[in-house]
């Protein structure tokens, strides 16, 4: 007990609760996408035609592709590529010109990414049966008889799209000194948000080739070589959460750091899980409603674990540590340890998840 007392006595609360915060934002934000990721509920084929045309909205969504075990593979070859090609950039010529095409590429992006997340937001806010009363705006460019691009959205998206154009306003004009970090934490929440919803694998299997690969790719590109944390240091971009070295918000000490690769890619595996758990209970596999979510919980508490070990170890020994590395089995391990335990690993292994419903 005394030894624990001085622990506390002697603490950096500060340092502890930039940790906090930042372990919030990113268990938000996957749990978040990992909803976002789950198929709208069909609708009662009695309904359906006097619905009509309401359905329109959710088409693309369903008719989304998953990433295969092939792509899986892939990955990790391809970020590296991406990788090298910043680094070089930033090496020989410069970070301030690729700084200023990258902030303009991200902040436009962002008026997309923070309207589609604002939408999904005020959707879940109103429920499907008020969001479904809405008028719809439709504005299409046709050849003939023929649509070649056409937009559909309902009254309060119209109304959204202007206040989304101020997070990426503020960040491109507001210069980087006066520029807050909660406009880049907007942005990059909302780029999380839409890459979970949008980004999904189709088996556990392609899962853990995707964590096993970029668990490779991490310890490489940090450990192996400067590339990774002076690329990260280096782009000033909303592609990383922020929380202030402080309990006063102060940015004195700087801020603690996370990638949106780290919030991401777990997070397309938790989201698996969470799928996984709507397929059964939808194919009555799973009893009492869809309250209890074995997987999805699972792979939440391997997350934190994993971060929380990411945490400690990089405040032990003061140097940047690859995430992945601890959150890669994390994952991993939630998912076998889960499946193990009811029973289920080859039924889960065998699974596949698809636009239409899981099939097996």
């Amino acid at each position: 007990m005394e030894v624990l007392l001085d622990y506390l006595k002697g603490a950096d609360w500060d340092l502890l609760s930039s940790y906090g915060g930042l372990l919030s934002l990113a268990v938000v934000s996957i749990y978040a996408g990992a909803y976002g990721s789950l198929p709208r509920p069909k609708q009662d084929p009695k309904k359906e035609e006097k619905a009509g045309e309401e359905q329109e909205d959710d088409e693309d969504e369903e008719s989304m592709e998953r990433m295969s075990s092939g792509d899986a593979w892939l990955f990790p070859i391809i970020g590296s590529v991406a990788l090298l090609g910043l680094y070089t950039i930033v090496k020989y010529l410069g970070e301030k010109w690729i700084n200023w095409l990258l902030g303009w590429y991200f902040s436009l992006a962002g008026v997309g990414s923070v309207w589609n997340s604002s939408i999904s937001l005020t959707r879940y806010l109103c429920g499907e049966k008020r969001w479904k009363q809405y008028d719809t705006f439709k504005l299409s460019v046709k050849k003939g008889s023929y649509v070649i691009a056409g937009l559909s959205s309902r009254t309060p998206s119209v109304i959204l799209l202007p206040l989304s154009l101020v997070p990426s306003a503020l960040y491109t004009f507001w210069g980087a000194g006066r520029r807050s970090i909660l406009l880049t934490d907007v942005l990059a929440l909302s780029f999380s948000h839409n890459a979970l919803s949008l980004l999904k694998i189709d088996s556990f299997k392609t899962g853990c080739i995707l964590l096993s690969g970029l668990f490779v790719y991490d310890i490489w590109w940090v450990f192996g070589t400067d590339v990774m944390v002076k690329v990260a240091t280096t782009l000033d971009v909303p592609i990383k959460l922020l929380w202030p070295k402080s309990v006063m918000m102060s940015d004195v000490r700087g801020f603690t750091m996370l990638g949106l690769g780290d919030v991401v890619i777990p997070g397309t595996f938790i989201a698996l899980g969470l799928r996984y758990d709507y397929y059964r209970w939808r194919t009555g596999k799973e009893g009492g409603g869809f309250r209890g979510k074995p997987y999805f919980y699972a792979g939440m508490v391997g997350y934190v674990l994993g971060l929380v070990t990411t945490m400690v170890v990089m405040d032990v020994f003061g140097k940047a540590q690859p995430a992945l590395l601890y959150l890669s089995p994390a994952c991993i391990l939630s998912f076998v340890i889960t499946a193990v335990v009811r029973g289920e690993l080859k039924a889960a292994w065998m699974w596949t998840d698809s636009p239409e419903g899981a099939v097996e």
